[in-house]
C-alpha cells in the first residue's frame, strides 16, 4: 500500500471541503427560504373606504402633497390604524376637474388602485385659473403593497 504524501493528501482534503460547501450551499438554498413566490394577481375582493376632505388629513401628509402637487404624483401614508392613498394629476390649466375612482381592490399580494381624471365642463373651462386636482382615500390597512393603475 502507497503511503500519500503531505502535499497528495492536503489536495484530497481540499477537494473534499470543496464538496462538502457546496453540498452545503445546495441544502441552504433549498430549505432557507430562498425562492420564487408566485403572485396571484387575480381580485380576491373590493375594499371598503371613505374620501378624505382636506381638514381630516394628516399634517404629514398634506405637507407631502403641497410638495408634490405640481406634478402627477402617486403615495401612500400609513398611520397606525389606516392606509391613506393619494392620487394627485399635477397642474391643470384651470379648475373643475374630477377624479373618479375605477377599482380598488385587493388580490392575494397587493392593493389595486385606479383612477380617471375626468376633465371640466365647457361652462368651468372659463375659470383660467390653474388647479391641482388630487383624492385622497382612507381604507383599513391591509398591509400589503399598492399598485397604481
Amino acid at each position: 500500500m502507497k503511503q500519500l504524501t503531505y502535499q497528495e493528501n492536503r489536495r484530497g482534503c481540499s477537494i473534499l471541503f470543496f464538496a462538502a460547501a457546496i453540498a452545503l450551499m445546495v441544502l441552504i438554498g433549498m430549505y432557507g427560504g430562498c425562492g420564487i413566490e408566485k403572485t396571484d394577481g387575480s381580485k380576491i375582493s373590493d375594499l371598503e373606504y371613505e374620501m378624505v376632505e382636506e381638514e381630516n388629513i394628516p399634517e404629514e401628509l398634506k405637507a407631502k402633497i403641497e410638495e408634490k402637487k405640481a406634478a402627477g404624483f402617486k403615495l401612500t401614508y400609513e398611520s397606525d390604524r389606516y392606509l391613506y392613498i393619494v392620487r394627485g394629476y399635477g397642474e391643470q390649466e384651470t379648475g373643475g376637474y374630477s377624479i373618479q375612482i375605477l377599482e380598488f381592490y385587493h388580490t392575494q399580494n397587493s392593493v389595486i388602485f385606479q383612477t380617471n381624471l375626468i376633465g371640466p365642463s365647457k361652462d368651468e373651462r372659463k375659470n383660467a385659473a390653474p388647479s391641482y386636482p388630487y383624492i385622497v382615500i382612507r381604507a383599513e390597512n391591509p398591509n400589503k403593497n399598492v399598485i397604481f393603475k
